[in-house]
């Protein structure tokens, strides 16, 4: 069986489109999978070491843009569904999933064109715009949360979680004792240069942090620099990257996450139980992150502070009353612990099969769930 996913844009569109592609693989090991991005270095680098093959669109998004690149954008698009129309023809595509971004729209209008099954993936609680658009077009929408529910056609509907890649299955450490030694910073796939200015005033007025705590931060490229170089200059003991290819390896390092808030990342953190100071982008579409973090927080998982109001000083105050209160941390850890769910790529691609009037392939006790 041949599908395509379309996953370009950023790490919170590719690496769900990667778990799914796995589990086809998986369910089917004959099954091809062609991913559909935007060619970006940093797809490129999330694609290596993968057996997929991956097609590019000159496609650019058009929300939060000002007029006239919004209008460049949408000019891209009829080529851009020209060029998908091309390729799904090529590819003899049985399936195509669409998970969110720019990228989504044109693959899934060229496959509804050619009556080729659709489904699409929406990880937020409240919907983007693509995939609100691609609603009526697609046969199955899967959702990670339940108020994502009312923006869609509910016989379509299947409340499912966020597709994680096959690392993330290994049951995660346990709470231990709350004693926080660890200190990962990760503000997305791109960095969040915003944020890693708060994290390092954090650093710089707490002492305790600088002398307690190690600290692994994921600065963005463009951000790489200027946050290495603050944290020799205040002789942190520092692991600063671009980019934290590893991500099972080192959520499961880390004893608290201070991050944004993209659905994939949350579901990330559950996998591995950790507590959390969740930051939300405060320029997201539809302020979907802040929705996000606050399901998170609601489940007693995470400490949610607003960009617009948060300082340095605030946020390390809230890191040193972690740091006093051991069994704070260990609750929030448990309560991290029940918002895992590993199972929701399997749930999807069977349902896929579904949709194709297949049954999901028998596996053996040894696949694993």
């Amino acid at each position: 069986m041949n599908v395509v996913i379309a996953a370009g844009g950023t790490g919170g569109h590719f690496y769900p489109a990667l778990a799914l592609a796995e589990e086809f693989c998986r369910q089917a090991a004959a099954t091809s999978v062609t991913l559909v991005g935007t060619g970006r270095a940093l797809e490129r680098t999330m694609m290596a070491g993968t057996p997929w093959r991956m097609e590019t669109l000159r496609v650019q998004g058009v929300v939060g843009r000002g007029i006239w690149s919004s209008i460049k954008a949408l000019l891209l698009i009829p080529g851009a569904v020209w060029q998908c129309l091309r390729l799904l023809r090529a590819s003899q595509a049985k399936l195509v999933v669409g998970t969110g971004g720019y990228t989504s729209p044109p693959v899934v209008f060229a496959a509804w064109l050619l009556r080729i099954p659709r489904a699409i993936v929406e990880l937020n609680a409240t919907p983007g715009i693509a995939n609100r658009v691609l609603g009526p077009l697609a046969d199955r929408v899967f959702i990670s949360f339940e108020r994502a529910r009312p923006y869609f056609r509910a016989d379509k509907v299947a409340v499912v979680g966020t597709p994680l890649r096959r690392a993330f299955v290994a049951p995660p450490p346990s709470p231990g004792s709350g004693r926080i030694d660890t200190l990962l910073i990760c503000g997305g796939s791109q960095g969040a240069q915003a944020m890693n200015a708060i994290v390092l005033d954090a650093v710089q007025v707490s002492s305790r942090i600088r002398s307690r705590l190690t600290v692994i931060h994921q600065s963005g490229a463009n951000d790489f620099d200027r946050v290495a170089e603050a944290y020799r200059q205040m002789n942190v003991r520092a692991e600063v990257v671009p980019f934290v290819e590893d991500m099972p390896g080192t959520l499961r390092r880390a004893d608290l996450v201070i991050c944004r808030c993209g659905a994939l990342t949350l579901s990330e953190i559950a996998a591995c139980a950790k507590p959390a100071i969740l930051i939300p982008f405060p320029e997201a579409t539809h302020n979907h992150q802040e929705a996000n973090s606050r399901v998170v927080e609601q489940a007693g998982a995470a400490i949610v502070l607003l960009e617009p109001t948060l300082t340095g000083a605030k946020l390390a105050a809230e890191i040193e009353g972690l740091l006093d209160h051991p069994d704070r941390v260990r609750n929030m850890a448990g309560q991290s612990l029940r918002l895992r769910s590993t199972g929701s790529a399997k749930a999807m691609v069977d349902e896929c099969f579904r949709l194709l009037s297949q049954s999901p392939p028998e596996r053996t006790m040894t696949d694993g769930v």
